[in-house]
């Protein structure tokens, strides 16, 4: 009927207004939920792949996958960590020197002499390495926040992993009775586009790393394995990600002279374009496609509520949030099953 549809519309409308009032206000708190939740989906897709070639019980799968997981990443840290920290240091004392370089280059043209002189601040972090040193250090002085929130990602995702059924049985008691088949089939197709988002993601992180690290070598830049690590992690977050992971890049082989800048940046560009168009699409043939603009929209909205942690979730949140409004939205309430064939 009319009234209920009104009614039903009025709910949905203040169901998300609330919710945006919680992301705004407790942002964070939201968003390491939903990190945890993302680290389930992927220790529960290792544990089911287990599961099914050793046959082992659910339990005992997981726990395999746990063992496993700490142990490689026990001995990753303890081959490289002492060569990444040494290169860390050395980072933080050739990027002061770099960015002066680069700043004397830019001096060269008349018309950034004028924009630089207007720019007090930023000629005076130019020429100064102690702003940047300073930003670095205070990054760091937030390590014991940062860590506190890995031990509450890591916990929420270890415990939604042990026994998952739990919370979605929860989930879907919420539900009218005569609705609760619907919401168990969108719950699974959310986890679905999840899992095939996440794990597509981690091998391109691998590959972008691989490949950067090399290159970087056969190019002559020092610090290629932490670059290499940065690129690796900056592909998790679409769009902004390769662009932050370039410039440290840059600015250190511009301290080579133009001609390795231009190499750097030509494979910078060709592994995004092998990441992005031919690894990735790869990868998640079954994953509804997310438009570049939506996912910078996303990143940008969901930055200025939560800040760093909002631009790193905001796909995967967009994946999730297509299938919802698609099976709800479009195909529930509209009746639309075929939008996906086009109009």
């Amino acid at each position: 009927m009319p009234g209920e549809k009104a009614l039903m519309y009025a709910g949905a409308f203040a169901l998300v207004s609330i919710l945006m009032v919680l992301l705004w206000k407790a942002g964070e708190v939201f968003l390491l939920i939903f990190a945890g939740v993302l680290l389930a989906v992927f220790l529960n897709s290792l544990s089911k792949w287990i599961h099914q070639k050793m046959h082992l019980s659910e339990k005992w799968s997981l726990a395999f996958v746990l063992l496993v997981l700490s142990f490689v990443t026990a001995i990753g840290i303890w081959s490289i960590a002492p060569e990444v920290s040494d290169q860390i240091d050395r980072l933080t004392e050739y990027i002061p020197q770099a960015v002066d370089q680069a700043r004397q280059q830019i001096l060269k043209y008349e018309w950034m002499r004028k924009l630089l002189e207007k720019k007090d601040q930023i000629a005076s972090m130019a020429s100064d390495g102690s702003n940047i040193t300073s930003t670095i250090a205070g990054m760091f002085s937030s390590t014991f926040g940062a860590l506190a929130n890995f031990l509450v990602f890591l916990v929420i995702g270890i415990f939604l992993a042990i026994n998952p059924r739990i919370y979605l049985n929860g989930i879907i008691r919420l539900v009218p009775q005569n609705r609760r088949t619907r919401a168990r089939e969108i719950l699974h197709e959310v986890g679905s586009a999840l899992q095939s988002w996440l794990l597509a993601k981690i091998i391109a992180m691998f590959v972008v790393g691989i490949l950067t690290a090399i290159g970087l070598s056969l190019i002559g830049i020092e610090l290629a394995l932490l670059l290499g690590i940065i690129a690796a992690l900056l592909t998790f977050i679409p769009n902004i990600g390769p662009i932050l992971a370039l410039i440290p890049a840059a600015l250190l082989a511009l301290m080579h002279g133009s001609d390795n800048l231009i190499y750097v940046i030509a494979l910078y560009m060709g592994v995004q374009v092998l990441e992005s168009y031919v690894l990735t699409p790869l990868l998640q043939q079954d994953m509804v496609d997310l438009p570049p603009a939506l996912i910078i929209s996303m990143q940008i909205l969901l930055g200025v509520l939560a800040g760093g942690l909002g631009i790193i979730l905001a796909t995967p949140m967009t994946a999730a949030s297509m299938v919802l409004i698609r099976m709800i939205y479009i195909e529930d309430i509209l009746g639309d099953r075929q939008s996906e064939a086009g109009p």
